[in-house]
């Protein structure tokens, strides 16, 4: 049997990032050889990942990484199991490791981040499954989004938990980050009102038409009392119509015209959204920092 001194347990957790006493374990199976215990303890860690596969994970971390020169970004959605593990180091070093990963291969979904390659010659799925082993809970990467832009992808990050990123039609940093808090803050459906599905048009006037019948006025009020109510709904869930958040008397539509500028597209994602979890009041949190 060959010696496992403190030195080879050292650089077999330095390297795998595994307890001490599963080091000391996996090199006293395989008799002192560092490659074969690391090939067992790779084969230990993805089958744990496995089992935990079908854990819901409702917490995590949005990140996001941009290119120098503005013109490029991803955002990411990583997800854990609990709002401990979101703060731990080796998961948020993952989040960084994976946008950066994303942003220097052009990388622009899901799929092809989990398979591209790492200076160690892992995947990124690798690490994930090596994450999973090291902090005990379900990771996934929920998904990922690349946006390109010809003039400058605005970002904003709220607690790690809300990101944004703004295709924005100019050069312009500042605007391109106050557009992109705005929605933040304020998730609008699209960006034209006339963007708005007819679908919820037709649910909102619905309900509002029931409300105006009850009101017993007569029947042309009732009309004009709908077309109002239905004007202002398309406002509050389009980013041209929505009042902005730094200036509640300028639309945010105002603000871009006076700027010569236009939102092509843009990208919100929120941690958890969809999953069925305790929900707390990021909107008002962000809207609350965007007014300083």
């Amino acid at each position: 049997m060959a010696e496992i001194t403190a030195a080879l347990v050292k650089t077999l957790r330095e390297r795998s990032g595994a307890a001490m006493m599963d080091c000391k374990r996996a090199l006293v199976a395989s008799n002192g050889d560092i490659e074969i215990a690391m090939e067992a303890m790779r084969k230990a860690g993805q089958a744990k990942a496995d089992k935990k596969a079908d854990r819901i994970v409702a917490e995590g971390v949005i990140a996001i990484k941009r290119s120098d020169d503005g013109k490029f970004a991803v955002m990411a959605d990583i997800n854990c199991e609990t709002d401990f593990v979101a703060r731990d180091e080796n998961f948020q070093q993952f989040a960084d490791l994976l946008v950066a990963t994303a942003l220097t291969h052009n990388i622009h979904d899901t799929d092809a981040v989990l398979a591209a390659p790492l200076a160690n010659g892992e995947t990124i799925d690798e690490a994930r499954r090596a994450l999973i082993t090291k902090v005990g809970e379900n990771v996934q990467v929920r998904r990922l989004i690349g946006l390109e832009s010809s003039g400058t992808v605005g970002t904003y990050i709220h607690g790690g938990r809300i990101g944004v990123l703004v295709n924005l039609s100019v050069d312009n940093e500042a605007l391109a980050k106050d557009i992109a808090m705005h929605i933040a803050a304020t998730n609008p459906v699209v960006i034209n009102p006339t963007d708005v599905p007819a679908e919820l048009v037709a649910k909102e006037s619905d309900i509002f038409a029931a409300q105006a019948a009850s009101s017993g006025k007569p029947a042309d009020i009732i009309e004009k009392m709908i077309a109002g109510r239905i004007k202002k709904y398309l406002d509050e869930v389009s980013l041209l119509g929505q009042a902005f958040v730094k200036d509640a008397d300028t639309t945010v539509g105002q603000l871009l015209t006076k700027h010569g500028a236009k939102v092509l597209s843009f990208q919100r994602f929120a941690v958890g959204e969809g999953i069925e979890k305790k929900v707390d009041n990021f909107v008002e949190e962000v809207m609350a920092q965007a007014r300083g």
